[in-house]
């Protein structure tokens, strides 16, 4: 079997069992719920539609972080590991979505939406609207609750105390602070700095994205197959620009991605007001009347075609788009230079490789 066949074939055996891992997790978790009421039915419909979905990114660096420190191959515990990151995933984004005021997710409706959409074609009382913010947060609660309680299934490797668990405990706090420090910045953004703003754009895709992302799941697997500090840095050297360039696509998908293969509406993020490190460029290397234009634009309900085309164009003019590219490409760089020192046999570095390559590539 060549080195590629080995690969192919241990990475669809990992996603099938994580895939069954979270089938058997939510159907024995579907039947207690069931038990308190069919009213709840709706809430675990829409965390097992969201988990069946998506790159398995995070499982996927978990799980070849795990081999690459030794671990064996398809084991159970970093089976468990991968779903309860893609449960944490799910509750990441159902909170995102409602943050963000996103009607869409995947190419579908976006979990809040679809109670909204229930509220209405049920013709119950008060509010859709408000109904699916709450039954969402409480489902992405939900989310959570079930992604604590599945990486507890992995036992003593996952236990108070050990590196694993530190690991997953940062990532999860670090996730929620800098999901705040998005929010803020939308609101705060404005009567900030503008000189400062690319900093802060950055920090944000740190915490909220590119750790958790990328670092955190490649050292969680490391750590739980016992790997050792020195390899556990090399593993966030590799991964923490890696996550950076992955998120930085992601801005530029935002405002100039495909919604066919996105599956999100051309220019969502600027309808959303993401200040994101493409529109933090922007206003600094615009003209003080396109700066303003932007300023003005950027999140409002009254945002049209015609505005997104506009700012797509200043984006372009100004060369922040540009400077984007070339950050991504400096981040890859550094990303791929750390893989090559990494003291990894052929397979896990050969895996690991693949996964930068598509993450930094990405249209979707």
């Amino acid at each position: 079997m060549t080195l590629a066949e080995q690969l192919r074939l241990e990475q669809t055996d990992y996603v099938a069992a994580v895939a069954g891992k979270l089938t058997d997790f939510l159907t024995h978790r579907q039947a207690i719920m069931s038990s308190i009421s069919q009213d709840i039915d709706p809430l675990m419909g829409s965390i097992s539609n969201l988990v069946t979905g998506g790159k398995r990114l995070r499982a996927l660096m978990c799980y070849w972080g795990w081999r690459g420190a030794g671990g064996e191959a398809g084991a159970g515990e970093v089976v468990t590991a991968g779903s309860a990151l893609e449960l944490f995933q799910a509750a990441a984004l159902i909170h995102d979505d409602i943050i963000d005021r996103s009607d869409t997710r995947r190419g579908g409706p976006s979990v809040h939406r679809r109670f909204s959409d229930l509220h209405e074609t049920q013709g119950w009382a008060l509010d859709s609207e408000r109904f699916g913010h709450a039954a969402a947060i409480l489902t992405g609660d939900l989310c959570l609750s079930f992604s604590e309680e599945s990486f507890t299934e992995i036992g003593d490797r996952a236990a108070s105390g050990s590196q694993a668990r530190l690991i997953f405990n940062l990532m999860r706090a670090e996730v929620m602070a800098g999901q705040y420090l998005d929010i803020l910045e939308e609101v705060a953004g404005p009567r900030r700095d503008r000189a400062g703003a690319v900093s802060r754009a950055q920090s944000i895709i740190r915490f909220k994205s590119a750790k958790y992302s990328t670092e955190h799941p490649l050292a969680l697997g490391g750590a739980l197959a016992g790997a050792s500090v020195e390899l556990l840095r090399g593993y966030s050297a590799f991964a923490l620009p890696l996550g950076e360039a992955f998120q930085l696509r992601d801005d530029v998908l935002g405002v100039f991605g495909d919604p066919v293969t996105t599956g999100k509406p051309a220019g969502d993020d600027l309808r959303e007001g993401k200040r994101t490190v493409l529109v933090a460029l922007a206003l600094d290397q615009a003209t003080p009347q396109e700066s303003e234009f932007i300023d003005a634009k950027l999140g409002s309900p009254e945002l049209d075609e015609a505005d997104v085309d506009e700012i797509r164009r200043i984006i372009v003019d100004c060369g922040a788009l540009q400077a984007t590219e070339v950050l991504i490409e400096e981040f890859g760089r550094a990303a791929f230079e750390a893989l090559d020192l990494l003291p990894l046999e052929e397979l896990p570095k050969t895996a690991l490789r693949k996964l930068a390559e598509a993450t930094v590539s990405r249209t979707a």
